[in-house]
């Protein structure tokens, strides 16, 4: 069986001329001081791609290279209305205080954009009518979500205060779906860290528990021959954390065992064993844990922070 490479990963998505999508100077639209670090709401564009956005900064001046940074994508948990919000205000799969200013506070810029039907772009319709509409034209709407990630990397690593050298991707549930698929496509990315979420498909396909899932997440054809964690493989040899619970319905152990075994053969085929961290917690169900919180940070700070 062939290796998955991005090029056919890309394909599947319904991109297969990848993302070319050049960001046009960000639009500021308001600045607050907060306690510690400073929030920005930002509009990115794109050619005809308009993306709503968050940025979180420290408070003070950047080293000479500029802040390590990291592009949050946001969850699903079936609010619609939340989106970026997630990144300062959390959502209840999170633990509080919600991990944008955590972050920021320890000397990151952090940056979160709408998803398509999702924040201030539910006027663009249903996660239904979006994921039926990208279907009918040969498109994914995970991949139209990984397009419109791509863009906001791309802001973030060229906006003046940012070393395009570091940054890493983060997320839970959807959010940790899009981290490590952007991580596997875009070898720009140095590092990933993603919660709750990871798991090969096939075995949820013949447990029923797709269902679980948004219609967001199809990859149409990639279980003829692959599953996710060929997928995160990709990643390898760059840094990668995945923390999972073994009470979270999205990651069975049917499923994440598998996964995490071909993520574990993936690394040591890069010689990259101790870029790769797992941990999972035998009573967490669907949610961040104080121990998944503080591998996010020690992680972060270990591979961004000089």
């Amino acid at each position: 069986m062939a290796e998955l490479d991005r090029r056919a990963l890309l394909a599947l998505l319904g991109h297969d001329k990848g993302f070319a999508d050049s960001p046009e100077p960000v639009a500021v639209e308001s600045r607050e001081a907060l306690p510690g670090f400073r929030q920005v709401s930002l509009r990115l564009s794109a050619g005809s791609r308009r993306l709503p956005a968050l940025l979180l900064t420290p408070d003070g001046p950047p080293s000479d290279k500029g802040f390590p940074s990291i592009l949050y994508c946001h969850a699903h948990g079936n609010r619609y209305d939340i989106g970026k919000s997630e990144l300062v205000d959390g959502r209840p799969a999170l633990l509080d205080p919600p991990l944008g200013p955590v972050l920021a506070r320890a000397g990151f810029a952090v940056l979160c954009v709408d998803m398509p039907g999702f924040g201030a772009r539910q006027a663009e319709g249903s996660e239904q009518a979006l994921a039926k509409t990208a279907l009918w034209r040969g498109r994914s709407l995970l991949g139209d979500m990984l397009r419109d990630q791509s863009i906001a990397f791309r802001a973030l690593a060229a906006l003046p205060e940012v070393d395009p050298a570091r940054i890493g991707t983060f997320g839970i549930s959807m959010g940790g779906t899009l981290a490590y698929f952007l991580a596997a496509l875009m070898p720009e990315i140095r590092c990933a860290a993603h919660l709750c979420v990871f798991a090969n498909l096939a075995p949820l396909a013949d447990e029923g528990g797709l269902d679980l899932h948004g219609i967001y997440m199809v990859v149409p054809g990639l279980l003829k021959a692959h599953d996710a964690a060929d997928v995160a493989a990709m990643i390898a040899p760059r840094p990668l954390l995945v923390c999972a619970g073994l009470e979270d319905p999205l990651t069975p152990p049917s499923a994440l065992w598998p996964a995490l075994d071909r993520l574990r053969v993936g690394y040591r085929q890069q010689a990259a064993q101790d870029a790769l961290r797992i941990l999972t917690d035998d009573s967490a169900g669907h949610e961040e844990t104080p121990a998944f919180r503080a591998a996010v940070l020690d992680f972060f700070s270990e591979h961004l922070v000089p």
